[in-house]
């Protein structure tokens, strides 16, 4: 039996959380099988709490140069990934976009329309250039003129592998999202697509000791029970404290729960907090309800002693950057040191060009 603690102590090993890592940046991604990337700033803060000697550039850089890819992913959201990890990554989760796809509304708005005409013009209209999801939409309706364009527009990204083209998705960058076919921005792929069994060990190592169900809250795939169980001979098998069987690939590393933590800050949708059924080992039933709005936004957050224990933001003036930390309940005058001396570290990274940097407690609600 593994205790909530020590499941928490192997999470934050695996996810460079007990100490940051040296690794390379294309290195550390892989091994984390992409970053969260909703948004255009999350994954850098997530990659500074993780590595040593991060600088914002680091990213942007691996973006631009092609080596770092932004595309749909796990649960059918956007992720960072590897050049390298996309082509083979992809063709095993095209199913959950599939399945997504075929229970969302857009099928009843083009009911009765073949959608392989679609697919292949938008797949000819994407590879001529990037185009915007509304632009693409405005184009496909031109050949199909009594069909609404959004709908048409998704048809097309959820069944074709698309990346999204820098500067969107770089640091501070919005605006609207251009998208290209993968083989046009990097090249064709001569490597076979992961299988599910290799998934599975490549998601232990990242998030394990895990369940079935929690492999299938990360992926959005399912009917993953066969799959464990002919993995089985070369796993190694627990239970946590309600006696549900976890998996975990034998050599990888579970540290006593008394292994001390840092303070940490998380960015918003951090794959901690998104990768398991039962997210207790990370963050509390009461907590992850104040974490997790209603309108599907992942707060930011702190980790002490390795568990959420509040929440972060960055607040902007005129020539002034301040870090407000909103802890869940009442921190000792350590926990509030190593915060604020973490929170000046993050605020020298991501506010650089701003003279004044503040780190500012907010009451405890």
């Amino acid at each position: 039996m593994l205790s909530t603690r020590e499941l928490n102590r192997a999470l934050l090993q695996r996810q460079f959380l007990l100490s940051r890592t040296r690794r390379p940046l294309p290195e550390v991604i892989e091994h984390l099988i992409g970053l969260q990337a909703q948004a255009s700033n999350p994954p850098y803060v997530g990659l500074w709490t993780r590595l040593e000697q991060f600088k914002l550039e680091d990213l942007t850089r691996c973006y631009q140069d092609r080596s770092v890819v932004r595309a749909t992913m796990m649960r059918s959201t956007q992720h960072l990934v590897t050049a390298r990890d996309y082509p083979v990554l992809r063709p095993v989760l095209q199913p959950v976009l599939d399945r997504m796809m075929k229970h969302s509304a857009y099928p009843r708005e083009l009911a009765g329309l073949d959608m392989a005409p679609v697919v292949a013009e938008g797949r000819r209209l994407l590879a001529k250039e990037p185009l915007s999801a509304v632009e693409l939409g405005r184009r496909l309706q031109e050949k199909w003129p009594e069909r609404d364009g959004h709908a048409l527009s998704m048809v097309v990204r959820m069944a074709e592998s698309l990346v999204t083209v820098p500067p969107f998705g770089t640091w501070g960058v919005g605006g609207e999202v251009e998208f290209t076919p993968s083989e046009s921005w990097l090249g064709p792929c001569e490597r076979p697509s992961l299988s599910r069994e290799d998934l599975v060990l490549r998601y232990l190592g990242a998030f394990g000791p895990a369940s079935v169900k929690d492999l299938q809250q990360w992926s959005g795939m399912i009917q993953l029970g066969e799959v464990f169980e002919q993995l089985r001979p070369q796993l190694r098998t627990f239970r946590d404290e309600q006696g549900v069987e976890l998996f975990d690939v034998p050599d990888a590393p579970r540290p006593d729960g008394d292994t001390p933590a840092p303070v940490r800050f998380l960015p918003e949708f951090d794959n901690l907090l998104l990768s398991h059924s039962d997210r207790t080992r990370i963050i509390s039933e009461p907590h992850r309800k104040r974490v997790f709005t209603v309108n599907g936004i992942v707060r930011a957050t702190v980790l002490v002693d390795g568990f959420v224990r509040g929440m972060w933001k960055l607040e902007r003036a005129k020539g002034s950057v301040t870090l407000r930390i909103e802890p869940f309940a009442r921190l000792s005058r350590e926990d509030r040191t190593a915060l604020a001396e973490e929170g000046a570290r993050l605020l020298a990274c991501v506010a650089s060009e701003v003279a004044s940097h503040d780190v500012h407690f907010a009451p405890v609600s």
